[in-house]
């Protein structure tokens, strides 16, 4: 399954989003034209711009609205991640050398400030202050989730419920604000954009938790970067803690927090974590939440727009890339 059939309700909207996007680097100075050439040139599969359209899809109204929206949505996702490649010290995103890696550091902020900023204007042509607001709070919850993160790394000292928290910020509050200003914007009823609100939060949490299993489970060409990365850089995540719940005399884990620069030590911990009962179970609580976003959609109208958005939470919970 392909994330490009999924929308097809929205393809054409969605391919405007991408010319947007690569319109930015139009009329730009050389330099700045060469740093978003390259950040927009792997657009990625777009599922928090989709998921906005999708959620627009069930009422009339003014796309040139939720265009604005689903590209401000858009931006900030990548914004997240050039700052996220540069707190990270990561060589790779998507396979290609990251914004870090070619330009430095300090380019690297920079862009990436002038991405969070440029979303901001998107946004702000919504004129909906409910959604400029929800906006902002996601910023503030984004950054959060990074500095939770960044607190505990290199700590196995950690539980479920920091590591749902933190994920909570770190993907699915965008998730969230991609679909309930997706429906918002559209005009939908109370009842319409609690429930695509619900389902998108849900389906933000399994999108993560399904990521944070390839880290492990995954190829270095399916995943774009190095298996393992996660631990590599002293982040817990849901197959991490599993194993650790399952395994609770064996040191491994805190043995190569100790001794960061033992590859020995990590490949034996990525051993530990790849457990097949260990995958399966944390693929069960990723499907968890697929069920509550599938539930969450029960109430609203059908048409293609919901097929399309009931076979998302199928991709999300199978996907290999």
């Amino acid at each position: 399954m392909q994330a490009t059939s999924i929308f097809e309700p929205v393809q054409e909207r969605l391919q405007d989003v991408g010319e947007s996007l690569k319109g930015m680097a139009a009329d730009r100075f050389p330099y700045l034209a060469t740093l978003l050439d390259h950040i927009f040139a792997t657009p990625g599969k777009r599922v928090r711009p989709a998921l906005t359209l999708l959620a627009s899809n069930f009422h009339d109204h003014d796309e040139r609205i939720t265009h604005a929206m689903a590209t401000a949505v858009e931006l900030l996702h990548i914004a997240t991640l050039i700052h996220d490649d540069t707190v990270d010290d990561s060589d790779l995103r998507r396979g290609r050398a990251t914004v870090s890696n070619l330009w430095g550091g300090n380019a690297a902020v920079l862009v990436g400030d002038y991405l969070f900023a440029a979303s901001a204007t998107f946004v702000c042509d919504t004129v909906d202050v409910r959604v400029i607001k929800r906006f902002a709070e996601t910023i503030m919850k984004l950054s959060a989730g990074e500095l939770q993160e960044m607190s505990v790394s290199f700590s196995p000292d950690q539980s479920m419920e920091m590591y749902l928290d933190r994920i909570y910020n770190k993907t699915a509050s965008l998730f969230t604000t991609a679909g309930e200003s997706g429906a918002l914007l559209s005009g939908a009823s109370d009842a319409d954009v609690r429930a695509l609100k619900d389902y998108s939060c849900n389906l933000g949490m399994a999108f993560q938790i399904v990521d944070d299993i390839l880290d492990i489970d995954g190829t270095e060409e399916e995943i774009g970067k190095p298996v393992g990365n996660d631990l590599l850089h002293g982040i817990i995540t849901l197959p991490t803690l599993l194993a650790m719940r399952r395994h609770p005399q064996s040191t491994l884990i805190s043995d190569f927090f100790r001794n960061k620069e033992d590859t020995s030590l990590l490949q034996e911990a990525i051993s530990l974590i790849r457990d097949a009962s260990v995958i399966e179970e944390a693929y069960q609580v990723a499907k968890e939440y697929s069920s509550k976003s599938l539930e969450a959609l029960s109430t609203i109208p059908a048409n293609p727009s919901r097929d399309a958005l009931e076979e998302l939470v199928g991709y999300v919970t199978i996907r290999r890339t």
